[in-house]
């Protein structure tokens, strides 16, 4: 059993509003949050959708993975050295611990874990 577990699905958009509606009234799910004109969460039942402007957004224009880890730097790493790449190194915001990568396809991924207090 693995200590990853993908918890966010992050999609950009270049109109939060709109992607708010689509998602809230087209598909009825509920708003988790939102942050002002830049950032709002969806909840998908086990998965949260994350609808994010190029102001929050990790990789803008793709389609990126969320995925909580209890050990961001080891995880970067391990993603490293299997041929992937570092987007962002590992680095703490106001809330978690987080690095961006690419897999080694090229695809995006953000390691987090909640800061400890």
């Amino acid at each position: 059993m693995s200590d990853h577990e993908v918890k966010m699905i992050i999609l950009s958009t270049d109109n939060l509003d709109e992607s708010i509606a689509f998602y809230t009234e087209t598909l009825g799910l509920p708003l988790k949050f939102r942050d002002g004109a830049h950032f709002a969460a969806v909840d998908g039942g086990a998965v949260t959708i994350a609808l994010a402007t190029a102001v929050d957004h990790p990789i803008h224009g793709q389609v990126v993975v969320g995925i909580k880890t209890p050990d961001v730097d080891a995880a970067a790493k391990a993603v490293e050295e299997a041929g992937g790449g570092i987007v962002t190194g590992p680095y703490d915001d106001a809330h978690e611990r987080r690095a961006v990568v690419y897999d080694n396809k090229g695809n995006g991924l953000v390691f987090y874990s909640p800061l400890k207090r």
